[in-house]
């Protein structure tokens, strides 16, 4: 595990830069993540990032992008169109949380 600085803010990260602390997050650290893979954050971009981090204690591992379809509400397609290639990855990085298990 390693410290960054992030907007002025030293985070525990690991080796892909996902955030390892739960609380160290907060929405206007979202928006300087977002900003760092090109992503403008709206709206529609806070509600899939707030159901991960909604999701993410009660089940202790991120939402993989058919739970966030599914029980969030969101389609898959719409993520793809918010987030790009990747959009779970870049959901989770966004959200301060582990990346899904699965993704590569």
């Amino acid at each position: 595990m390693s410290v960054a600085t992030i907007a002025g803010h030293q985070l525990h990260v690991d080796g892909e830069g996902f955030l390892t602390e739960y609380d160290e997050w907060d929405e206007a650290l979202a928006d300087e993540l977002a900003a760092r893979i090109g992503i403008t954050l709206t709206d529609r971009h806070r509600a899939a990032i707030r159901f991960l981090r909604n999701d993410f204690p009660a089940r202790g591992e991120t939402a993989t992008l058919r739970r966030v379809a599914v029980v969030g509400g969101i389609p898959v397609k719409e993520l793809f169109e918010l987030f790009g290639a990747k959009p779970a990855k870049k959901m989770a990085y966004i959200a301060g949380l582990p990346k899904p298990r699965g993704c590569v």
